[in-house]
C-alpha cells in the first residue's frame, strides 16, 4: 500500500516534467513577428467602474505607434465614475478617435459581453482588438498582435499579462501563482490539444470571425467569456495564436481575502466549463502529494526525493517562464512563496467544489447549465432601467452632443 501512496504521490512529477518541456518548446521557438500587415482597427473596452489609475491605462491606449486606430469604450450611462475620467480622455487625446457609447441596449446577466455585443456593433473596422480596463499596454501593443492575422488560417491572437508593480506580499503571492502556475498550465494544454482558449485581458480577432459562430450575443448570459471566444473561433477551423508577449495589468486586490475570492471565482467556472479537467488538477498539485509522502515513508531519502525534488522543479518552472520566458525582474526573490502558493492553490481547489455562486462586480450569481443566473434578478433589471440597458438620446442630449463634436458616437 506504501508503495502505491507514492507512485501517486509522484503523479504530480510527470505533470511537472510536461510543463517544463511545454515552456522550454515554446519560449525557445516563439517568435514575435514583424509584419507590414496594418489594417485598421476597432480597440472594444467594457467599461464598469474605475479600476486603479485608470486614466493611466486608457491613455495608453491612445499613444500606439499603429497607423490608423480607433478606441471605443462603452459605459452603463453616465453617473458610472469612469465617465470623467473618459471625457479627460477625449479632451487630453483630440488626435485619437476615441469614442463612448452609452448602454449596451440589452439585458443579460454578463454586463462584459453586453457591453462588447455593442460595441462589435459600433465598431467602425473588421479588425477588433478587445481588452480589459486595467490593462495597459505599450505603443508596440497593437503592432504585435496585429501581426498574426496577416495569416488567413489565423482566427484570434492573445498573450500573457503580467502585473505593472507589487506593492505588497499578496501581489507578490499573485504573481508568483501566474508563473509558476497557471501560465505553465496554459502552455501544457497547448503543448498537448493546441490553444483553444483565448487570455481575457486583451483578445484580437475580426468581426466575421466573431460572427461565425453567434459572437458574444450568443455568450451574454454565460461565464468564461474569454475561453469560450477561443474554444469557438478554434471550433470553426482557425488557428488561435499565444504570443510570446506580455501586456500590463494594474492589480485590482489590496488584501488576502480579496485575492482569494478573485482566484476561488475563477476556479468556480472552471469547474462548471470543465469538470473533468478542473478534477484532474489535483495531479498537479506537487506540494500536498509531497508532504504525504513524506509523512507516510518518513525518511531522509523519502523527504529529500519528494520535498526537495518538488521545491527545486517548481522553482525551476518558474524561474523558466518568469524570468527567462516573460523577462520579468524580481523572480528569484519571490521563489519563497511557492509553497505558499500551493498551500493557497490547494485550499482553492477544495473550497470550489462547496461554491454555488460567484461574486463579480458585486453581484451575485449561480451557474445553471453553464449559464450565469442572477441570484437577485431584480439588480440587472434595475441596472438596465438606470442605464446599463441603453439610454435614449432624449435623456442624454447635451452629453451626447459633447461626443459627437468630438467625431463620437
Amino acid at each position: 500500500m506504501q508503495t502505491v501512496f507514492l507512485g501517486l504521490a509522484a503523479i504530480p512529477f510527470i505533470y511537472y516534467g510536461i510543463a517544463l518541456y511545454s515552456c522550454l518548446r515554446f519560449f525557445l521557438s516563439a517568435r514575435l513577428e514583424s509584419s507590414e500587415f496594418l489594417p485598421p482597427v476597432s480597440n472594444l473596452k467594457p467599461v464598469r467602474g474605475l479600476d486603479p489609475e485608470a486614466y493611466e491605462n486608457f491613455a495608453s491606449f491612445c499613444r500606439q505607434d499603429y497607423p490608423n486606430y480607433e478606441i471605443l469604450f462603452c459605459i452603463g450611462d453616465t453617473d458610472d465614475p469612469a465617465w470623467p475620467v473618459l471625457r479627460r480622455l477625449q479632451e487630453d487625446f483630440p488626435d485619437t478617435k476615441i469614442r463612448i457609447v452609452i448602454g449596451s441596449g440589452r439585458i443579460a446577466a454578463n454586463d462584459k459581453v453586453a457591453k462588447l455585443a455593442r460595441l462589435t456593433d459600433e465598431a467602425s473596422f473588421e479588425h477588433l482588438v478587445i481588452s480589459d480596463s486595467d490593462v495597459r499596454v505599450e505603443p508596440n501593443y497593437l503592432r504585435r498582435l496585429v501581426a498574426p492575422m496577416a495569416d488567413p488560417k489565423t482566427g484570434a491572437v492573445t498573450c500573457f499579462y503580467v502585473p505593472t508593480e507589487e506593492n505588497n506580499w499578496v501581489q507578490r503571492l499573485q504573481d508568483v501563482g501566474m508563473l509558476s502556475d497557471f501560465y505553465p498550465g496554459i502552455l501544457v494544454a497547448k503543448q498537448l490539444d493546441g490553444v483553444k482558449f483565448a487570455l481575457g485581458p486583451t483578445i484580437c480577432t475580426t468581426r466575421t470571425h466573431l460572427r461565425e459562430f453567434g459572437g458574444y450575443p450568443s455568450m451574454e448570459n454565460k461565464p468564461g467569456d474569454d475561453l469560450l471566444v477561443g474554444r469557438s473561433i478554434a471550433a470553426c477551423g482557425h488557428e488561435v495564436v499565444l504570443l510570446p508577449y506580455a501586456i500590463s495589468t494594474v492589480p485590482d486586490y489590496q488584501s488576502f481575502r480579496d485575492l482569494f475570492l478573485k482566484r476561488l471565482r475563477w476556479l468556480t467556472v472552471m469547474r462548471h466549463m470543465r469538470p473533468w479537467g478542473h478534477a484532474g488538477l489535483i495531479f498537479t498539485l506537487g506540494l500536498p502529494w509531497a508532504l504525504l509522502a513524506a509523512a507516510i515513508a518518513p525518511t531522509s531519502g523519502i523527504a529529500a526525493a519528494y520535498l526537495g525534488g518538488y521545491l527545486a522543479i517548481r522553482s525551476l518552472l518558474t524561474l523558466l517562464v518568469g524570468a527567462k520566458g516573460l523577462k520579468q525582474p524580481g523572480v528569484w526573490a519571490n521563489l519563497v512563496l511557492i509553497p505558499v502558493w500551493d498551500a493557497l492553490a490547494t485550499c482553492l481547489w477544495l473550497v470550489s467544489f462547496t461554491r454555488r455562486t460567484i461574486r463579480w462586480r458585486s453581484h451575485d450569481y449561480r451557474i445553471v447549465n453553464g449559464e450565469l443566473v442572477p441570484v437577485r434578478p431584480e439588480e440587472v433589471m434595475r441596472e438596465f432601467q438606470a442605464g446599463a440597458g441603453g439610454i435614449s438620446a432624449e435623456a442624454h442630449a447635451p452629453a451626447l452632443h459633447a461626443q459627437k463634436t468630438s467625431g463620437d458616437i
